[in-house]
Parts: structure tokens; sequence; C-alpha cells
């Protein structure tokens, strides 16, 4: 039995992933449409179904996912290769699609088949996704600090009365 990142390999090598990575280069130029479907995979990766199984890290990187091909889209993060996110866009509308190689409405299979094509991403683009979480870290943290103790000095103190 193979694990899940081969298998994702092997669906990856397959003219039906093709097909979306096809389809993620075409949205790649319209950010509403991936936003809608950045929407509709975290909703699908949410489901409290699916997230009571041994599985969890995997549904933690594809939100991590969901969150850079955001950021990529908004133009608020750009240290990425842009064939890493097309991968990454390519990826959630296979989640999405419940036409795949294993269809989504067989119980588990279905749902392993996509969890597969997660893996495999996760794998492939280790680096990206780390460099990525680091970022929002410290975008995190300055912005707080922004918002936090460093006030402006009131007027009176600059001087001016």
């Amino acid at each position: 039995m193979s694990t899940l990142a081969q298998r994702g390999l092997q669906i990856s090598k397959n003219a039906i992933f093709n097909v979306f990575l096809n389809r993620a280069s075409r949205l790649l130029g319209k950010p509403f449409m991936i936003v809608t479907v950045l929407n509709e995979a975290a909703d699908k990766l949410a489901d409290e179904k699916s997230k009571d199984n041994k599985f969890k890290q995997l549904f933690s990187v594809a939100l991590t996912l969901v969150r850079l091909v955001r950021s990529y889209t908004s133009g608020e993060y750009r240290q990425i290769q842009t064939n890493t996110i097309v991968s990454g866009l390519a990826v959630l509308l296979y989640v999405l699609s419940p036409i795949d190689l294993v269809p989504d409405f067989i119980p588990v299979v279905g749902f392993l088949d996509d969890l597969s094509l997660v893996g495999w991403f996760v794998g492939k683009f280790q680096v990206e996704i780390t460099r990525f979480r680091e970022w929002e870290q410290w975008h995190a943290s300055a912005s707080n600090s922004a918002s936090g103790d460093t006030a402006l000095p009131a007027v009176a103190e600059l001087g001016h009365s």
C-alpha cells in the first residue's frame, strides 16, 4: 500500500489533474473567481465531519494553502513562484471537484484521494509553506505592534500649543 504522498504524486501526474492545472492557470488573472474558490475550499476543509480523523495536520496545511493563495492574489505576499501558486490552486480545485479520480461521494476513499494530493503538495512545496507561515507570523506581530503602544505623541508634547 502506498503512502498518501506517493498516491498524491500519482494523482499529480494524471491527465485529470492537468485539467485542474490548466483551469488554475486561467483563474490566476481573475482574483474574484479565486476568492470564490478559496472560500469554497476553506468551507469544505473546515467541515467538522472531516476533522474527526487522523489527518488533522493535512487539514491545517490545506487551510494554510488557502491563505497562501489568498495572500498572493491580494498582492500581500509575492515571495513565491507563480507555478507554485498555480499548483496550489489546482490542488484546491481538485479538492472541490466532486468528479475526480475517486469521486467524493464514495465514503472515506473519495476524501483520501483529495488528501493524497494535498499531501503531495505539502511534500513538494514544504519550504514555501514554511516560509509563508513565517511571513504570516511576522506580519501578524508587525500588525499588532503597529496598533499597540506605539501611539503618536499628542500635539502639545511636540512643542506646539
